[in-house]
């Protein structure tokens, strides 16, 4: 039997805030995201998928790191990165948007919350945009400011969550929305609260806003949460893949644009405001994708574990797309079907098709 190689720590890769906490709550294992370790290992991931869907789990999600724009050009500059028409967000609310470069691809597919008419933070997928942005910015003519901000975000996702909240913040906290954000703080700790998440599930993140209380926010959220039903947990692959939900470098990437994933909704290339990739995504809609990505259903034993590759799908020989994400489905355990996302494939139209969970 082949033994998982195990991952060296050092200093060039950051720890998260929480980082001592998980593992004092048993994390096993982690993997590199932004730069940073995340946490992907509880124990058993089978566990960790009903504990969300039954209850609720802590996660630490750290590694969405976030782009803050600021300035008397913020608005401006903010939609100048994303196709998603801006004009109708509120301050207090989020909205999942997707950056692309000039040629359409999409570079990231964050989560973007406002807190100010000038106060914007891009919630990040795994890639490097800050720099792309501080690139962006420097012939652009606006007066903007774009750091990434001592911010790491929990994620607070399940059924239960919201008793934990209301444990937490008080009944007042029942009052946020969907796609909503709240600036608040527990015990002194500064925080914001948004009711988003990367889950399917009821949820919420908790953005900490001083790396100093890590520690002391993980801990009080689990003692609150504890008599609840809350456990230590971790994003779950299978239960993002039964919700429809994209994970950057898997079924997106730079190689990928918006029409093809099915994300029209996210681009307005006729809006009067400029932004990049306004002209490659206008000629790509007129002239159509030639290929798509689809949901599946195979019939077969229970996969063991998630794809660690792309599986190649050939059609007469020829090869007509991958697959992007596998995984058991315990949803749809009693027919023993797995469910699986498709990137690339012209040649298989009649598909099941996965919602999304994103606003």
């Amino acid at each position: 039997m082949t033994q998982s190689p195990d991952i060296g720590f050092g200093t060039q890769i950051r720890r998260s805030p929480y980082f001592d906490a998980t593992v004092r709550w048993g994390a096993r294992g982690f993997s590199v995201y932004n730069h940073m370790y995340i946490p992907r290992d509880f124990g058993d991931p089978v566990q960790n998928f009903w504990n969300l869907v039954n209850d609720a789990i802590l996660c630490d999600v750290a590694v969405e790191r976030q782009v803050e724009i600021t300035g008397p050009d913020a608005a401006k500059f903010t939609q100048l990165l994303t196709p998603r028409d801006l004009s109708n967000m509120a301050v207090g609310q989020c909205k999942y948007v997707l950056i692309t470069n000039a040629e359409g691809g999409i570079l990231n597919d964050p989560i973007l919350l406002r807190l100010g008419e000038n106060h914007f933070w891009f919630s990040l997928a795994d890639s490097d945009i800050l720099l792309w942005a501080q690139g962006v910015a420097v012939h652009s003519g606006l007066d903007v400011t774009i750091r990434e901000p001592d911010v790491s975000p929990l994620q607070l996702q399940g059924p239960k969550s919201g008793e934990v909240m209301k444990a937490l913040f008080g009944d007042s906290i029942m009052d946020l929305r969907y796609f909503r954000l709240r600036e608040t703080e527990l015990d002194g700790i500064p925080l914001v609260v948004s009711r988003t998440g990367w889950s399917g599930e009821l949820g919420y993140e908790i953005y900490l806003r001083d790396g100093a209380c890590g520690d002391a926010l993980w801990e009080r959220i689990m003692a609150a949460g504890l008599p609840l039903g809350l456990k230590p947990g971790h994003t779950s692959t299978i239960r993002r893949i039964e919700g429809g939900m994209l994970s950057y470098h898997a079924d997106a990437d730079i190689n990928t644009n918006p029409y093809e994933l099915g994300l029209d909704r996210l681009v307005n290339p006729e809006m009067t405001a400029e932004f990049v990739g306004k002209f490659a995504l206008r000629r790509i809609r007129e002239r159509g994708v030639t290929r798509k990505q689809v949901g599946l259903q195979m019939n077969g034993a229970p996969l063991p574990a998630p794809n660690t590759t792309f599986w190649t799908i050939t059609k007469d020989g020829t090869r007509v797309g991958k697959v992007t994400s596998a995984v058991y489905c315990r949803a749809l355990s009693g027919t023993s079907r797995s469910p699986w996302f498709l990137a690339n494939s012209p040649n298989l139209a009649r598909t099941y098709r996965f919602g999304r969970n994103r606003a």
